[in-house]
């Protein structure tokens, strides 16, 4: 039987210009980053304009008012975190008196008892402080500007990013269904059934995943918001909302959220009682985030195990970094229904069946 069959040799064709494919993708990444931004905002919202084209709105308004909302969303949110940072920072540097006070009162000799050191805290000496510790930046804001630098005009790049995202979006949106169609069309026809079954399968858990993802938003926003109400802290209701809001980046909207708290509690309170208290709430939230409703809301929905959802985390938290624990359910929601498809067909086969 001869190597080089007809079938064989079209496949290796094929083949071959898939690897060219990922090659140039490789090579043309920073300019695929908006088009792919703006793919994943299209895929998020184009529920929403199919069901206001549903109701009777023509399809282009109906992708402006989802773009108009998703960009009244990202400003409400900053005009959640611009005052309050505003806010605390004016009163930070109102009490910074009192502040530097409290340092040396509680602070200097706790570090003089336990560690023997002798620290006077002044105005000048928080001012070199954070000199020092902005100097000790400098290889990481020189290895930046290299970048920068090397990528041309950077501000140009990003000022053409920000005004490519919603013209590629709106169109990915207009047309969203024909080029769903026309990939369709792509597909092999003895492979047509079964991918689109598989694409159905993953869009479906995926749809889960976003779903138990808000739930858990929402349940953590109304629980640091009621939380340090209870501490008694001015700005708990916009620092609440801000947590629980930005729970969808790991790690990131969680350490932002404790850092405005804690600042807030140092600027407020006169005792440690009600610094500890925000702790505490912080500390109860992340666990209650952790083991309860990420396990419960999100990974029963996309059909994973509790133990699964925290190896996932861990696991593509190491393999790729921040970004890696960002994706780590949703890749693994598409990892389940290929593993679930492969088990079907290893239970089907011969080598598993045969005695």
């Amino acid at each position: 039987m001869s190597l080089f069959t007809p079938q064989r040799v079209q496949a290796s064709i094929w083949i071959g210009l898939g690897l060219l494919l990922l090659f140039l993708m490789y090579l043309l990444a920073p300019v695929l980053a908006p088009f792919a931004l703006a793919a994943i905002i299209a895929y998020l919202i184009a529920p929403g304009v199919d069901w206001l084209a549903r109701h009777r709105i023509p399809r282009w308004l109906a992708v402006l008012l989802m773009i108009l909302l998703a960009v009244l969303i990202v400003f409400g949110l900053l005009l959640i975190l611009i005052p309050v940072f505003r806010q605390e920072m004016s009163a930070l540097q109102a009490q910074l008196p009192n502040l530097i006070n409290k340092l040396n009162s509680v602070v200097a000799p706790k570090l003089a008892e336990w560690f023997n050191v002798t620290i006077q805290f002044d105005a000048q000496f928080l001012r070199q402080l954070f000199t020092d510790q902005v100097a000790g930046q400098e290889d990481v804001i020189a290895t930046v500007a290299s970048h920068l630098r090397s990528g041309g005009v950077a501000l140009l790049g990003v000022l053409g990013t920000l005004l490519l995202v919603p013209v590629v979006l709106f169109y990915l949106l207009l047309d969203f269904h024909v080029i769903r169609d026309r990939f369709e069309e792509l597909i092999p026809r003895r492979w047509h059934a079964q991918t689109t079954s598989f694409l159905a399968e993953t869009d479906g858990l995926l749809s889960q995943f976003l779903r138990g993802q808000l739930s858990v938003m929402l349940a953590l926003a109304v629980y640091y918001s009621v939380g340090l109400a209870f501490t008694g802290s001015p700005t708990a209701l916009p620092i609440g909302i801000l947590t629980g809001l930005l729970a969808f980046i790991p790690y990131v909207g969680y350490a932002l959220g404790l850092t405005l708290a804690l600042l807030a509690a140092i600027l407020q309170f006169e005792t440690w009682s009600g610094i500890i208290a925000v702790g505490v709430v912080y500390g109860l939230g992340q666990v209650i985030e952790s083991f309860f409703l990420t396990p419960r809301l999100v990974g029963e929905r996309i059909g994973l195990h509790p133990l699964a959802v925290i190896f996932a985390l861990l696991a593509f938290g190491q393999v790729f970094g921040f970004f890696g624990v960002l994706l780590a359910l949703p890749a693994s929601a598409v990892l389940l229904v290929g593993l679930k498809r492969l088990r079907a067909v290893y239970l089907a086969s011969e080598f598993y069946r045969q005695a």
